[in-house]
């Protein structure tokens, strides 16, 4: 399966079908108004059932659970034991593609920013039942799962009441221990939680505790239960939810889910100080830079702490032995959502955008969707800067140039549409990418100097690979369309060379990357011993994008992209001489007459008297000119273009 990923049947009657975690989960982040603000998460959350945890980063405000099934606008807070409350002005309601916010501070404080998770009810993912507790030790309550649970949250909302947490990879036998999602208390050791009794794919069972089980004023008081699934035993690409348990080593410690994670939480079940670390890459999991954290039993404000070391293809990494992550011999439990790279974009307009700065708001750039890479240059000339949310920390690289990650903390990624965090002039342009299964991907990982396969999560072999070490070396990019091969620097306008094994292969023979894995040579600017590189991929996906290659024909021919209304990026680089890298666009302008263009590999103003391509609707024309040689008699070209 290389599109969707299927999960089963759904919940009360849901159809089977293949299912994208984006279609079940979503992490939104928004900036309030004092009004009304309408959350487009792209989930049927009033169709189908879920839950919407809502939560102020910026100022002291409780996290807020609303769900389908209690209804809007009622709403519990994991920082206190409090019963449910009608917050009128709070999330208002639910609609087929996300929820609504009135102007209530705790969710939409007029230009304070917040961050919003949506959990679908979907089988073997999420469920929600409400139930009257008895005060019977026994009771069994009935969920539809359709998986035994990894964890349980249970909440009374009649009166007060702590979140009781069963989790099933909890220390020892997990059905005896309970933890509570309003505190930062150790494991407790106790029969009155759960029974002593592990759930079922179809029941879990409740002991007298009045926090799972209580019978209030005779009539029994009403419990929510939010029911988490674990994937495990599911085939590897069907995981979506790992739920799952680690020792802390005090150091540098890998942890391995399954799959490249979206969203974390953490807790220690050692430490009764340690709190409920929620983490995500939409805030910021910046890899070797501060991360952002918000502690589900607490309304503090959102703090930012280097825990991770990095995001890998199966899990992730942690830095240092920080106690709230990862301390010699304590034990902890996790959550882990799987990142939305389970399906193939239908349009090029969910997962490219080209946009100029608009002057004085801020993101500087929009696109239209959540952004992963983006580069932007400006077109009376300067440097091209590039950076991505998986670096992140406001860092970027130049790509004009061979210098390591430089600082700007302008490079923010902090957004739901966009990305930059100033305003910028109209003359400053951005190109900006998502990561999407068979379009594109980034990847990351720490140098150690041997010939080695890195993983990554295209889904298809990658035909463009740009390569960039943390250290004063060049740029090394790998093309294999499979009728050509190259190896060029992105800073320099030399030709391809003949070392692409050393860089690609094992020093003597140049390895194609695969589905999976792209193989790295020993040299600095790959692989550089202890130092971080950032690889972007790009790869051919059918009407959207194409990496390929021409010959030239010294006047002029069209470039059959199989696209229908041509192309609003055009790439292209000469590979048999030298010559520079450049880049078109249809915002500047991609017609039958001049066609402005700039350099990625130079710092001069934009080309604008210069006619080297024209449009086409199948992709694009190439001219013969003088000023680009992109299409001299008998020369070999590589280009990336996007639809």
């Amino acid at each position: 399966m290389t599109i969707e990923r299927k999960v089963g049947m759904g919940i009360a009657g849901q159809p089977s079908g293949s299912v994208n975690v984006a279609e079940v989960f979503s992490t939104q982040l928004h900036v309030g108004n004092g009004g009304t603000k309408t959350i487009t998460s792209g989930i049927d959350i009033s169709g189908e059932g879920g839950l919407v945890i809502t939560k102020a980063r910026e100022v002291v405000e409780g996290m807020n659970f609303t769900d389908t099934v209690r209804g809007a606008p009622n709403r519990v807070r994991s920082n206190v034991n409090d019963p449910s409350a009608s917050l009128s002005t709070g999330l208002t309601a639910f609609n087929s593609t996300g929820h609504v916010y009135g102007s209530n501070s705790e969710v939409n404080q007029n230009t304070k920013k917040f961050v919003s998770y949506t959990f679908r009810k979907k089988e073997k993912f999420f469920d929600i039942v409400t139930y009257s507790g008895n005060g019977v030790a026994g009771r069994q309550i009935a969920h539809g799962l359709g998986s035994v649970p990894g964890m349980i949250i249970v909440k009374k909302v009649s009166s007060n009441g702590n979140w009781a947490v069963y989790h099933g990879a909890n220390t020892n036998a997990p059905e005896t221990e309970v933890l509570f999602l309003n505190s930062t208390d150790a494991t407790w050791d106790v029969n009155t939680a759960w029974n002593d009794t592990a759930p079922t794919d179809s029941v879990f069972t409740v002991g007298t505790m009045g926090s799972v089980n209580g019978t209030g004023d005779g009539s029994g008081d009403t419990f929510v239960a939010y029911l988490f699934a674990d994937n495990s035993s599911e085939d590897v690409d069907n995981r979506m939810i790992k739920c799952g348990s680690y020792t802390g080593n005090g150091g540098v410690q890998s942890i391995s889910v399954g799959f490249e994670p979206q969203f974390i939480l953490v807790k220690n079940t050692s430490d009764a100080s340690r709190s409920w670390n929620m983490y995500d890459t939409m805030r910021g999991i910046a890899i070797g830079n501060n991360d952002a954290w918000l502690k589900a039993e607490s309304a503090n404000a959102e703090g930012n702490y280097n825990f991770f070391s990095e995001l890998t293809t199966t899990g992730f990494q942690w830095r240092t032995g920080d106690g709230q992550t990862n301390k010699a011999s304590e034990q902890y439990v996790y959550m882990a959502i799987r990142a939305p790279m389970m399906k193939e974009p239908e349009a090029a307009t969910e997962v490219f955008a080209v946009d100029n700065g608009n002057g004085s708001d801020v993101p500087a750039f929009n696109s239209g969707f959540p952004i992963d890479m983006a580069f932007w240059s400006n077109t009376q000339g300067g440097h091209t800067k590039i950076a991505d949310r998986l670096i992140g920390g406001g860092k970027h690289l130049e790509t004009d140039a061979p210098d390591g990650f430089l600082t700007d903390s302008a490079h923010a990624f902090d957004y739901q549409t966009g990305w930059h965090d100033s305003a910028q002039y109209s003359s400053r342009y951005s190109y900006m990418w998502k990561r999407a299964k068979g379009f594109f991907d980034v990847v990351s990982y720490t140098g150690n100097a041997t010939v080695r396969t890195i993983p990554h999560s295209l889904g298809v072999a990658p035909e463009m690979i740009w390569v960039k070490a943390d250290t004063n070396d060049h740029w090394k990019t790998m093309t294999d369309t499979g009728s050509i091969t190259s190896i060029m620097d992105l800073n320099r306008d030399v030709d391809s060379g003949s070392s692409i094994a050393y860089f690609f292969g094992n020093g003597s023979t140049y390895t194609a990357p695969t589905d999976s894995v792209f193989t790295i040579g020993t040299q600095g600017n790959v692989n550089l011993n202890n130092t971080r590189v950032v690889a972007y991929l790009f790869a051919t996906l059918a009407g959207i994008s194409k990496v390929g290659n021409y010959t030239g024909n010294g006047s002029s021919q069209t470039i059959n992209c199989g696209f229908s209304a041509g192309a609003k990026y055009i790439l292209i680089k000469r590979t048999d001489a030298e010559g520079s890298w450049y880049v078109w666009d249809s915002l500047k302008g991609i017609v039958a007459g001049n066609d402005p263009y700039f350099i990625l590999n130079g710092t001069g103003a934009d080309v604008t008297n210069n006619d080297s391509v024209d449009p086409h609707n199948s992709g694009f024309i190439v001219n013969h000119g003088t000023d680009t040689d992109t299409n001299v008699s008998s020369g070999t070209y590589i280009f990336y273009a996007i639809a």
